[in-house]
């Protein structure tokens, strides 16, 4: 779906905890035998936290983002909480990110944009048509997920995969005579898979006070094959909407940037004609780290040259709901 709008990264950040969590040490907690999570996954290694707060991550990503655009975080206009992990269920994770920042009395508004897997995505969107209206001029879009505290053992496909990372950009209006733009959007929705992936805790459904609240309700599960099943029967139809050809071939796209799902997903996008070259990885040394990945990925193939200025980019990925998102876009 053609939306042309004036969109510019101005600036990028990442943060990672230094904890490093090689394969072998989640073979153990999950009972699996030696080398399965790499075999199955291509996970070798992984970040987790350890006394790190999401938004403490997010703050140190923004700062090095702002860093780059030669902004003061108080020239911010709006700062968006792009997050599949939240810190805490009140306040909204934005609010602690711009006090992370030292913001707490600047009264810049701060908010969440929640689809999971897909935030970063969905928020670069928001953030494009904030900007076309002129409302904001510099919009700070932080993406920090700790998602290791929710793993469950017994899960293990799902366990091995997650990692914790954070990364921010800061995005202004293009102007007129520069070719960053973000040229297609699109986000579709799929509620029947909406247990297909999920953290059934923490919410007013199960809550802890609840006497049939069970402590595994609190953490993380996914239905992998399901999901791919899903992914499967939706994909094609969906490039074809997000950018006519590109469920047979890249067309002029340069780079792909997808989020980190999976071993397995990652090699799905081969199917569509795609060159591996020219897909991002960062699955095997990071993992999957929720909404964090795909920043994660565009940071190390900027930092790394394989996306420069005037470069087409595609952002892509699935999230729990069951959601699917894409976004072209003009470095």
């Amino acid at each position: 779906m053609q939306v042309n709008l004036p969109l510019k990264i101005i600036g990028l950040g990442r943060y990672l905890p230094p904890r490093v969590v090689p394969s072998s040490e989640l073979e153990k907690i999950c009972g699996v035998p030696a080398g399965w999570v790499e075999r199955r996954n291509g996970v070798r290694e992984r970040r987790w936290v350890t006394d790190e707060t999401s938004s403490f991550m997010a703050a140190q990503a923004a700062c090095e983002a702002l860093d780059e655009a030669g902004l003061t975080p108080r020239q911010l206009d709006l700062i968006i909480n792009a997050s599949g992990t939240a810190e805490q269920a009140i306040p909204d994770t934005g609010a602690l990110i711009q006090r992370q920042l030292g913001l707490g009395k600047s009264g810049i508004p701060a908010m969440t944009v929640h689809t999971t897997c897909l935030s970063f995505v969905a928020a670069m969107d928001v953030a494009a048509n904030f900007l076309q209206t002129g409302r904001y001029k510099n919009i700070l879009i932080a993406s920090a997920d700790v998602a290791s505290c929710g793993i469950n053992p017994k899960e293990p496909e799902s366990a091995s995969l997650v990692g914790d990372a954070a990364a921010a950009v800061v995005v202004t209006r293009s102007k007129d005579v520069e070719a960053s733009r973000l040229l297609h959007a699109h986000f579709k929705t799929y509620g029947e898979g909406a247990y297909l992936t999920a953290i059934m805790g923490g919410g007013s459904g199960r809550h802890p006070r609840y006497p049939d609240h069970r402590p595994e309700d609190d953490l993380f599960h996914m239905d992998g094959p399901a999901v791919l099943r899903m992914v499967r029967e939706i994909g094609d139809d969906f490039l074809e909407e997000l950018y006519p050809g590109l469920s047979k071939s890249l067309l002029d796209i340069d780079v792909v940037v997808p989020h980190q799902a999976s071993k397995v997903g990652l090699l799905m996008l081969t199917r569509f004609g795609w060159p591996q070259q020219k897909i991002m990885h960062t699955l095997e040394w990071l993992g999957n780290c929720v909404a964090a990945s795909i920043p994660v990925t565009l940071y190390q193939a900027v930092r790394d040259g394989n996306i420069r200025r005037g470069n087409k980019v595609l952002l892509a990925g699935t999230g729990a709901g069951l959601s699917i998102g894409g976004l072209v876009l003009t470095f």
